[in-house]
This record gives structure tokens, sequence and C-alpha cells, in this order.
């Protein structure tokens, strides 16, 4: 499980999997390719860095905060955010806790090549059926994670479970979905990005009804808080915008999501929008994402709190 992936339901997810990205939730992880989606989900996480970084320290900043000495990034993809985490609680220790050793082991390589090693660990761990084998914290963090678990209810009270007296839960869900390109990109019929992301909220609630012991929750994350004993402590949304002309790094992201969602939706797209995804992927054309000049990444990420008295 990573963080990044919906119709606001980003799989963060610096964290991985986007249910936006076609690679799509219902796969089995063991189907996918890590060494190919790994460096995606790197790319994707430190592109938000800003994003995260404004979030982590308004979270830091909050009154009353207790001490953080222990984090837990639940479903932490490839360790983008656990190594930001580290860096923000300069006296935390950070255990990032993920399902695909892949992802864990691009983990241990950042937080050696930044310097982290002695403070971000890993855990290798099924979620949420394992959750307990991570211990206790001060701060838990579960970056698109939650709506991959088909209780999220009891694995809330999970995570509540295993909070330090004033400890916070930090889950990042909902918030606005990515837009890249303007409605009318001068071919096929307007609105494309709009028609995608209906499909994507289809793919993405087939995903959830097909998790095991799935239960229907209103998305009231504040209620939800109170129903597992914890004080809502507010939510923030931060915004990620990168204007055009994008960065190659930026430009090469756009690319890659569009080609996966090509892949990975495309049979439930008409012949026509299939047509523009062709062209807009395709490198050598002159209308494509390789070499507009208009193309931005433009997207919000929500972040709602809850405290443990």
């Amino acid at each position: 499980m990573s963080n990044d992936t919906g119709h606001g339901h980003h799989h963060d997810s610096g964290h991985g999997h986007r249910h936006e990205s076609g690679h799509a939730h219902h796969h089995d992880p063991a189907d996918l390719d890590w060494d190919a989606i790994g460096p995606l989900l790197e790319q994707n996480a430190e592109l938000s860095t800003g994003q995260y970084t404004a979030a982590a320290r308004w979270i830091a900043g909050l009154p009353d905060a207790p001490e953080v000495r222990r984090v837990l990034d639940i479903g932490s993809g490839p360790g983008v955010i656990a190594c930001l985490l580290a860096e923000v609680s300069p006296k935390a220790e950070v255990v990032a806790v993920d399902g695909t050793p892949a992802l864990l082991e691009r983990t241990r390589d950042r937080a050696k090549r930044l310097g982290l090693a002695d403070r971000v660990t890993t855990l290798h761990a099924d979620l949420p059926g394992d959750l307990a084998r991570a211990g206790e914290a001060d701060l838990i963090w579960a970056g698109n994670a939650l709506h991959h678990m088909g209780d999220q209810r009891a694995a809330l009270a999970g995570f509540a479970g295993l909070l330090r007296p004033g400890g916070t839960v930090v889950l990042v869900e909902g918030g606005l979905q990515p837009r890249h390109l303007p409605r009318d990109i001068g071919f096929g019929r307007p609105g494309l990005e709009e028609r995608l992301d209906v499909i994507q909220a289809e793919a993405f609630e087939q995903m959830r009804a097909d998790l095991p012991g799935t239960k229907r929750e209103t998305e009231n994350w504040a209620a939800l808080f109170c129903a597992v004993g914890l004080a809502p402590q507010g939510t923030r949304s931060f915004l990620l915008d990168l204007p055009a002309p994008l960065t190659d790094v930026a430009r090469d992201h756009v690319i890659a999501d569009f080609t996966r969602r090509r892949e990975g939706i495309g049979e439930r797209l008409d012949a026509e929008d299939n047509a523009v995804l062709d062209r807009l992927t395709d490198p050598e054309d002159p209308a494509g994402l390789h070499r507009r000049t208009d193309t931005f990444l433009l997207m919000a990420r929500t972040f709602h709190l809850g405290r443990k008295a």
C-alpha cells in the first residue's frame, strides 16, 4: 500500500499509489513492477515536498503539541515523507511501515543517502492486520493509506490505540484532483481531464468494494476521529502549484501519469478520448505532452488531525 492515488484520494503517493494513476488499486501488489513504479512514486513525492513540508511544520507548530520522539509513517511507499518527517522532527525516530519490500528498500537507501539512517527505520507489515507490530508513537502519519483499508473506522481505532498521550494522527485524505492541461487543448472534445476524473472515481469505488471486510463510511473525518476517541485538531489543505512551462522533472511526471492512465483506464474510455491520449503521450506529436508549452501541475492535498487526550 502506498500513499498516493483518487477523486481527491491521491495516493500521496509520495507515498505512492494514486488511484488516478492507473496502476490501479485493484491489482495485486505482487503483480506490479516496483522497480518501474518506485522511482515514479518517489518523483511524485519529491515534486510535492513543499506541500508536505508546509503541512509538517503546521502540525509541529500546533499549540500544546508534545515533543515528537517516535513517528509511524503508515503506507510509507518509497520513504520520501518518512525522511522529511525525520528532518522536521530532529529528535524523532521515524518508522516507515509498508507492505512492499521493494519500497522499503528504497526508503533505507534514501535515509542512508540523506544521513538519516540512524533515525529512519523500516517495518514490513501487511496493513491493517499487522498494525500492532508497529508499536506506540507520538505521531502517526497515514498519507492516502486509510482508504486502502476495508474497515476504515477499525483501522483508525487501531491508530488511536498506538498513540501515546497527547499524540496526533495525521490523515492525508481528499483534496482536489490534479489538473495538467487547459480545458480545450486544441483537439478532441474539451474537458478531457474531467471525464478521466469520473472514470477514476468509479475505479476508486470498485477498489473500495473489492477490499477485504470493506465497510461504507461517511468520509467525515472529524466525526470518525471522535468515534475512536480522538479530538479533532483541524483540517488544512496545501496547494501544489507548478505553472507552465514545467521543469523537465515535472513534465516527465505528467507524461508518466498520463501514460499509466492510458494503460489503466483506456478500456473504459471512448475511441475519441483514447485517440487524444495516444497523441498526448506520443513523443513525436507537436501537440503532445513532451512538447506542449501549456502543461502545468495544480492540485491540493488535505490533512486532517486528531489528538489523543
